[in-house]
């Protein structure tokens, strides 16, 4: 079975659906917000030449989705699958954000439990890599079950703490 990168996924208060060349002035909306940043290794992903950078290797990546929320059916952030490795029946799980009038609450976590359902059922691993000082994203996995495994330097050449869980060890 082929892993399917850009899957359309329902939750509760969630809908994934694949990137699109169209959905960039909604997601700059939601991105353009400095504060989503603060704590990432590229802080400056909110100004537009940045983030349009961003954008473009997330529409080229085959991977990335866009997070819309049911009730308001408006576009609160994105999330991408990268560095699928069938060999290591692995996955990444990153380039996620949301607006921050979605923090605190379930959103992230339906999100992550939507793409980690998704992904295993190609693979045994999902990994996270997520920069030293990002705590907040660094907590987000932890919640979901993550637990740290290391450290890896991605794929844009910063170091980063390695995050994983096993199907096994996945939190409902």
């Amino acid at each position: 079975m082929t892993f399917d990168l850009q899957p359309t996924l329902h939750g509760e208060l969630l809908r994934l659906r694949p990137l699109q060349p169209d959905d960039y002035a909604t997601l700059y909306a939601v991105a353009s917000d400095p504060l989503l940043w603060e704590q990432h290794p590229a802080r400056t992903r909110y100004q537009e030449p940045i983030f349009q950078k961003l954008f473009q290797e997330s529409l080229e990546s085959g991977g990335a989705l866009v997070a819309i929320d049911i009730i308001t059916d408006t576009v609160i952030g994105s999330s991408r699958f990268n560095g699928y490795h069938p060999e290591a029946s692995e996955i990444e799980i990153g380039w996620s954000f949301l607006a921050r009038s979605h923090w605190g609450g379930r959103y992230n976590g339906e999100m992550k439990q939507l793409m980690l359902q998704h992904a295993f059922r190609f693979v045994n691993s999902v990994i996270f890599l997520i920069g030293p000082d990002n705590i907040r994203s660094q907590r987000a996995v932890e919640k979901i079950g993550a637990l740290r495994d290391g450290s890896r330097t991605d794929g844009t050449g910063f170091k980063s703490w390695l995050y994983r869980i096993h199907a096994t060890e996945k939190s409902s």
